[in-house]
């Protein structure tokens, strides 16, 4: 094992045994001044994040991974309102699920307790950072933060406002960690600390994911890839299914919870298409089946419009691009995204009430929509101050994961004297 990791998951696992018997006031006022520290150091967190995407363009990213990279105080002042949000969470831990008495008088409580020691290995996005450290914090459960080469120096500016916070709120700063060397051999050290690490999580593309649940010899909580679907009836609203498409697909299309792909219900392709091509010229790239591209008729000159194939109905573009599709109803539709879908996000955007419950029952994803952009799926959105990341897989958790998900269960059992015949 790596010498440096071997300290620092020693560290992490006794810093985390001391910060689960804390209680909530201590962590909240820790993490308060975690969030004042970043504040306080935001002119070199930004600095610092300055090389990262200045490096990151000159090695060819493309713009719409910058975005997800590049960080602004409008940035840093969402990452410490996220820090807020999860310190006015309640307590995750100690609460008491149910209790009962057997019939010979033992008496059984579930109860909540931190997951111990979690690992998230992540790509790109700094707020990741902040936003995995506060919410394992608050859940009593120390964090080791693997970010991507692309974000180390952002990182390493970010964990080390929040550890110094932690420290000057009377915190344990050794239970946020941020594994820093840029090696491969990096991960996989982590992927085989058995006894160290009680949970690892990925959060990134699919080779990323695919890399840890393939490798790893501790348990995972996978997240997934987004190939997110929007799919459009007749009895929709067109002119606002227009706007939920754009915003699914455009304000942010680097984003796991971007839409990759619409499918058009045959009696809506030919008063959709038109003008869904005049809302995505010089905006989006669109990649159609035959008949939504006939439907289009003469395109805008801007618009950019290619030939779907079939590798485009599972790829999860994460950039300005489109696939487009017909089907001839809501089966076939949720026929489609059962097929290619990733169990992240999905919509129907209809009016047909019966239509909706049946896509939302039968559509096997984490977070299913009706007449609603993809772009809510987010801890944030949701309530929960920030996310680890948005679960795919059925057991433990699934959708964004909030401050429950860095929890477990222990029974209590009080008896009397109580022995088994």
């Amino acid at each position: 094992m790596d010498s440096n990791l071997d300290a620092i998951f020693s560290s992490l696992k006794t810093a985390q045994a001391v910060l689960a018997v804390q209680n909530r006031a201590e962590r909240d006022k820790a993490l308060s001044a975690a969030a004042d520290a970043i504040n306080r150091d935001r002119a070199a967190i930004l600095q610092a994040n300055g090389r990262d995407v200045e490096q990151a363009r000159k090695g060819g990213m493309k713009e719409s991974l910058v975005d997800r990279l590049l960080l602004n105080d409008k940035r840093i002042d969402g990452i410490i309102e996220g820090i807020q949000i999860v310190i006015k969470q309640e307590n995750p831990v100690g609460r008491v699920q149910s209790g009962w008495t057997l019939p010979n008088g033992l008496k059984i409580e579930k109860v909540t307790v931190p997951l111990g020691v979690a690992a998230i290995i992540y790509e790109s996005r700094p707020n990741v950072t902040a936003d995995c450290a506060a919410l394992a914090y608050k859940a009593g459960c120390s964090i080791l933060l693997r970010g991507s080469s692309s974000a180390l120096e952002s990182n390493k500016a970010l964990v080390k406002a929040i550890k110094t916070g932690l420290a000057e709120g009377g915190g344990i700063a050794d239970a946020v960690a941020l594994a820093q060397s840029g090696s491969r051999d990096e991960v996989d050290v982590i992927l085989n600390a058995r006894g160290y690490i009680d949970a690892v999580l990925p959060r990134g593309g699919k080779e990323l994911i695919r890399r840890v649940v393939e490798n790893a010899r501790v348990p995972v909580i996978e997240t997934g890839e987004g190939n997110c679907h929007i799919y459009v009836e007749p009895s929709a609203d067109i002119d606002n299914a227009v706007e939920i498409i754009l915003n699914a697909k455009l304000q942010k299309p680097g984003a796991c919870n971007a839409v990759e792909t619409l499918l058009v219900h045959k009696d809506a392709v030919a008063v959709l298409m038109p003008k869904l091509a005049v809302a995505f010229a010089g905006k989006c790239e669109l990649r159609c089946d035959s008949t939504t591209k006939a439907a289009i008729g003469a395109p805008p000159s801007t618009l950019v419009l290619k030939d779907a194939t079939e590798e485009d109905w599972e790829t999860e573009f994460l950039d300005y691009i489109l696939a487009v599709k017909v089907v001839a109803s809501c089966e076939e539709a949720i026929a489609h995204i059962n097929r290619y879908g990733t169990k992240h996000s999905e919509v129907i955007l209809t009016n047909d009430l019966k239509t909706a419950k049946e896509f939302q029952l039968r559509v096997d994803a984490s977070c299913v929509y009706v007449n609603a952009s993809t772009r809510f799926t987010d801890g944030g959105e949701f309530g929960f101050g920030a996310e680890l990341g948005i679960s795919t897989q059925k057991f433990h958790t699934r959708g964004p994961m909030g401050l429950e998900a860095l929890t477990t269960i222990k029974y209590l059992i009080n008896g009397c004297g109580q022995i088994r015949s």
